[in-house]
């Protein structure tokens, strides 16, 4: 059921250029330009890449402007804002700005717009700058069409909870092992491995799909033709997967992958004295702290995002 909208002022949501970064980083664009050289790198890519997204941005609040009241807030600030139902949201930047900003933004439509078509590939960017006030017309008069998406969710047994759009992780914050107790169905076993990654729908296409990538790549290697490259899940679905899971006295490998559904969650037990963590969509600076004691348990979240789409 859609939102009743009385939108009060649009949420337009950036993130920073690479060579926005690099420049923070570096201090000047000119001794940023004498790293990315330095290294062998071609520094008119990152400032081409950097003029095509800041056209785009002027362009978009232009229209904007016209249309509705609007805030700019930057990804960094994403996490600690504070939205409301008289919100309507637009990301302009890649897929991966949807998905955290989608978590925090939940039950508030979302107007993701592609600034740069020819470099994004936009799997969750349905608008571009030239039809995105379409998008916006059709929130405030509430006729638009959204796609909605299931978030997954991990709870401690403390009460935290954790969202994810896309993806969770599950393990060591460090390179190190992560060492814990799984249980799905009438399985359990300890486990040692590089964590686990916990899929929805929406992102069985990113960091899920490197997995599946891998695992194709090695299986090939070794005449084995039987692994599926992508992931197909549905919405009521998550996948999850045990990365590089290690054999010994004390570690098993019997689960390493499996569908998580409604009737049939996971359950992971902390065996970390330190280090252990949970974050989502690849923020690790948001994250819940999965030490020794801490038992996550790990499904379908009752919330949803809405992503509007654009009317064909």
């Amino acid at each position: 059921m859609k939102p009743n909208m009385q939108v009060e002022y649009a949420i337009l949501i950036k993130g920073k250029t690479r060579l926005e970064s690099l420049i923070e980083r570096f201090n000047t664009r000119s001794q940023a330009k004498f790293y990315i050289e330095a290294q062998g790198g071609r520094f008119e890519d990152y400032a081409q890449e950097h003029d095509i997204f800041h056209r785009a941005l002027d362009t978009l609040q232009a229209k904007l402007s016209k249309e509705i009241k609007y805030k700019i807030v930057d990804r960094d600030f994403v996490p600690s804002f504070l939205f409301s139902p008289k919100h309507i949201v637009i990301v302009i930047g890649q897929d991966g700005l949807v998905a955290n900003t989608a978590k925090y933004a939940r039950g508030i439509p979302i107007i993701a717009v592609n600034p740069d078509p020819e470099r994004h590939d936009g799997v969750l960017l349905p608008f571009e700058v030239s039809n995105a006030i379409e998008g916006l017309q059709q929130v405030l008069a509430n006729t638009y069409q959204a796609q909605t998406a299931r978030f997954a969710e991990a709870k401690l047994n403390d009460g935290q909870k954790l969202l994810a759009f896309n993806d969770l992780f599950i393990g060591a914050a460090s390179h190190t092992s992560a060492r814990y107790k799984i249980t799905f169905g009438e399985q359990l076993e300890e486990h040692s491995s590089s964590g686990v990654i916990v899929s929805t729908q929406a992102g069985a296409t990113g960091w899920m799909s490197s997995i599946f990538n891998m695992a194709w790549g090695v299986s090939s290697l070794f005449g084995g033709k039987t692994i599926v490259q992508q992931p197909s899940i549905n919405t009521d679905q998550l996948l999850f997967a045990v990365r590089e899971p290690f054999a010994s006295i004390r570690t098993q490998v019997g689960i390493t992958a499996g569908l998580i559904r409604p009737s049939h969650q996971l359950t992971i037990e902390s065996y970390m004295p330190s280090h252990g963590v949970i974050f989502s969509d690849g923020i690790e600076k948001d994250f819940l702290a999965f030490n020794s004691g801490a038992i996550a348990t790990v499904g379908l979240a009752a919330e949803e995002a809405w992503l509007v789409r654009k009317k064909e």
